[in-house]
């Protein structure tokens, strides 16, 4: 780490997906932790400037604070890869399956890993049959932006019209009645899973951001063979898709068998987010963790 302390550490957020907002505190977060460890960093909105500001900086070493599309499924990745300048997380590979629920959907499929069963759908094409109660949800979103629970037929124009504001191309997907839980990777370290328990039983964009809307338990309310399966499934999709960095895993769990749901490459990155909160609950500070974190740009130098 004495040499990264050498190099100037651009903490990349902000940017143009819907996840703004969110990712601009985690890059603050991310970069105070820096300065209190000693590290040269300097904060940089990502624009269509970035290349530009990345050489009026003179950043050598990029860590990826940035959520959602643009910065969390490869794009960003591949200009770092142009530029030469090594970053933390994942590289554009794993970055963009990961984002994109229909390719990850299949992969898990291919890969006999437990997933809501669910249907590809683009704009024009015509809805085919599905069950109800289901999940309408942009195939490339994050913070569950666009999502809709559509309990009754005559809500699906709606949800239909709503996943389609935020992507061409949206998923179908059976709605699996169970415990949400979330399991953090962080440099193939897997953290204890965390139960995820909002208040007003959907854990939408409200839930995750507002102060008091959703409780998090750590252990996870689940039987421990069943968070074990859980972790272990984690793992064998981090390995697979070849992930690297900060990742956190998102399943529900009914009966003893755990569902993926969605893969982040770039997860929340604030003092109370979820992967900070399974590290502190192994002991660990937040500025080990952004230190952690930053060791995987490292190995790219």
């Amino acid at each position: 780490m004495v040499e990264l302390k050498k190099r100037k550490i651009g903490v990349l957020m902000g940017g143009r997906s819907s996840e703004k907002e969110i990712s601009i505190k985690s890059g603050m977060a991310v970069h105070a932790a820096l300065i209190r460890r000693g590290y040269m960093s300097e904060q940089i909105e990502v624009d269509e400037r970035l290349p530009e500001k990345l050489k009026e900086k003179g950043i050598e070493v990029a860590y990826i604070a940035l959520h959602g599309r643009w910065g969390e499924d490869g794009t960003v990745q591949g200009l770092l890869e142009v530029m030469g300048i090594p970053y933390t997380g994942s590289g554009v590979l794993g970055s963009s399956i990961s984002m994109d629920k229909a390719v990850m959907k299949m992969l898990l499929d291919a890969m006999k890993i437990p997933t809501p069963r669910y249907q590809i759908h683009k704009k024009g094409e015509i809805l085919m049959d599905f069950s109800i109660p289901c999940v309408f949800k942009p195939a490339n979103e994050g913070s569950t932006i666009g999502v809709t629970i559509v309990r009754n037929l005559s809500e699906v124009e709606e949800a239909k019209q709503r996943a389609f504001m935020y992507d061409r191309k949206l998923i179908v997907e059976e709605y699996v009645e169970g415990d949400e839980i979330t399991v953090g990777i962080v440099n193939g370290r897997t953290l204890p899973a965390i139960s995820i328990k909002p208040k007003k039983g959907f854990y939408d964009y409200e839930a995750k951001y507002t102060p008091g809307m959703t409780e998090y338990l750590i252990p996870a309310e689940i039987p421990e063979d069943v968070e074990s399966k859980a972790c272990m499934m984690a793992k064998k999709i981090y390995e697979a898709f070849e992930l690297s960095g900060c990742v956190r895993i998102d399943m529900i769990v009914k009966g003893n068998t755990p569902y993926v749901i969605d893969v982040n490459t770039s997860p929340g990155m604030t003092e109370t987010s979820l992967v900070p909160k399974a590290w502190s609950y192994m002991g660990g500070t937040f500025e080990e963790l952004v230190e952690e974190i930053l060791k995987g740009a490292s190995l790219k130098l």
